[in-house]
């Protein structure tokens, strides 16, 4: 009885890692989309990575050195993307912690950003998304912006 009981645990435990895995990876691959798009300037890829209400922020100094945080509208986004430019549009991301709960999920990943192959600034990306339709969608970004502390 002991055997089978254990037998059991075993299974239902392996059943809930598969399942928190796959819904990780999803995650991933939602964050990842979205910067795959920005390298290669898709703004249909971009769009399908959001919620249709997504919210974008950033938390970074002023002019005057004072902090400020700044909201984009996801179509002044997505067109800015659009826009050709000679520059690589690079940021590189490390997964940090992923937290799931049904479904909404929070993501941390700190990042570098590059122009091309020229290093433009560093941060954290925090990162809040939702499944709609059995898909991930990022429903809310928000960033800090620094030039100094990183790791490069």
């Amino acid at each position: 009885m002991k055997l089978l009981f254990s037998l059991v645990l075993t299974i239902v435990s392996f059943s809930g890692f598969a399942q928190k895995n796959a819904e990780e990876e999803g995650i991933k691959n939602t964050i990842n989309q979205l910067f795959t798009a920005m390298r290669n300037r898709d703004t249909a890829l971009l769009k399908a990575a959001f919620a249709p209400t997504a919210v974008l922020q950033t938390i970074a100094p002023a002019k005057d050195g004072s902090l400020q945080v700044r909201t984009e509208e996801l179509a002044g986004f997505i067109k800015a993307i659009g826009t050709p430019g000679k520059d690589l549009l690079d940021e590189r991301i490390q997964f940090g912690s992923i937290l799931v709960d049904g479904p909404m999920a929070a993501v941390w990943t700190p990042y570098e950003f590059y122009l091309g192959t020229r290093f433009s600034h560093c941060g954290v990306n925090s990162f809040q998304l939702v499944k709609l339709d059995g898909n991930w969608k990022i429903q809310y970004i928000i960033d800090t912006r620094r030039k100094n502390g990183c790791q490069q």
